[in-house]
């Protein structure tokens, strides 16, 4: 259960050097999970006015391994770990073609309208079981 997002590096996105800034990343990635979300066909402003909650990161885990530059076509990758009760565990690569320039553990939270955590959205778990090899761990 991986999906793709295609990002091309803008001047914006880099420092003095045309060194893509490091914090971009977690941007690009932002971007990726978005996408990654919109692919099961789940709409997130559906789901926060329907109370199903909102997803807010709770932890990121990133190795940069090498870097990126202006007008670099990269592909962000998003890949399904884990999931229980209101976490989702999410593995995101940044790749220039076959060299991987970043890579992350994202550890996500549903929160309910109280910004308290809540179960995670059906609509997701039904997607994500339709989507993976394995039996998630729930």
């Amino acid at each position: 259960m991986t999906h793709s997002h295609p990002i091309r590096v803008y001047y914006e996105d880099t420092d003095l050097a045309g060194i893509v800034y490091y914090a971009n990343y977690l941007k690009f990635i932002e971007r990726g999970r978005s996408e990654w979300v919109r692919s099961l066909g789940l709409d997130q402003a559906a789901m926060k006015a329907q109370g199903a909650g909102v997803f807010a990161v709770r932890r990121v885990v990133a190795d940069y391994l090498a870097p990126a530059h202006f007008d670099d076509l990269l592909d962000v990758t998003t890949a399904y770990m884990r999931h229980s009760g209101a976490r989702l565990v999410l593995r995101q690569s940044v790749l220039r073609g076959d060299k991987m320039l970043f890579l992350a553990e994202v550890t996500l939270v549903c929160l309910g309208d109280t910004g308290r955590p809540q179960p995670l959205p059906g609509a997701l778990i039904e997607k994500i079981g339709e989507n993976t090899p394995h039996k998630p761990k729930v």
